[in-house]
C-alpha cells in the first residue's frame, strides 16, 4: 500500500529543493527540470546567479559599438543547478519574445547569462537585467545570424524540453 501511494506523488515532489531567492526573481526555469524553489520551477534572483560559477566574454557583437565585456553565470553550471533533462531551451524575454536554444551550445561555447555590461548591471532599458551572449569573436561560426538569433536580451524565463 505505501509503494502505491509513493507512485501516485507527482513528479516534482520528488524533486531537489534549491533555496528560494530573497530578492526579486529575475528568472525562472521550468520544464524539465530535477531541482525547485517555486512549485514545478526554479526561481532565481540576481544572488542566486551571482553564486553559480561564472565567466566574462569579451567580444565584439551586432548591438553594441567595438569590444565589450560581458559577465554572467555559465549556462552549462546553471543547467546543472536545476538539474536539466532536456536538449533545448524555450528562452522568453520580458515582452514574450521566444526562441529555441539547444542545450548542447552552452558547454561547446562557454555561453553565459550575462549580468554586466562593461562592469555594470544591465537595465531592462539596455538589454538587461539578463542577455545570452556567445563569444562571437572565438569561432567564426558564431557570426552568423543562426547565433545571433539565440542571443536574447531581457531574458524573464527559460523553460527545459
Amino acid at each position: 500500500m505505501v509503494l502505491a501511494t509513493a507512485f501516485s506523488l507527482p513528479a516534482a515532489a520528488f524533486a531537489d529543493e534549491l533555496s528560494k531567492p530573497a530578492g526579486d526573481v529575475i528568472l525562472t526555469v521550468d520544464g524539465k527540470i530535477g531541482a525547485t524553489n517555486a512549485g514545478d520551477a526554479a526561481d532565481f534572483d540576481l544572488a542566486m546567479l551571482e553564486a553559480l560559477p561564472k565567466a566574462t566574454i569579451k567580444t565584439t557583437t551586432p548591438w553594441f559599438d567595438g569590444s565589450v565585456e560581458f559577465e554572467g553565470v555559465l549556462l552549462a553550471a546553471l543547467m546543472d543547478q536545476v538539474k536539466a533533462d532536456g536538449g533545448e531551451l524555450v528562452v522568453t524575454a520580458l515582452n514574450d519574445y521566444q526562441a529555441p536554444v539547444p542545450i548542447d551550445d552552452f558547454a561547446k561555447y562557454g555561453v553565459i547569462l550575462a549580468y554586466k555590461r562593461d562592469g555594470n548591471y544591465m537595465p531592462v532599458s539596455d538589454k538587461g537585467p539578463l542577455f545570452i551572449i556567445y563569444p562571437y569573436d572565438s569561432d567564426p561560426e558564431l557570426n552568423t545570424q543562426k547565433f545571433y538569433s539565440r542571443s536574447v536580451w531581457q531574458v524573464r524565463r527559460f523553460t527545459v524540453r
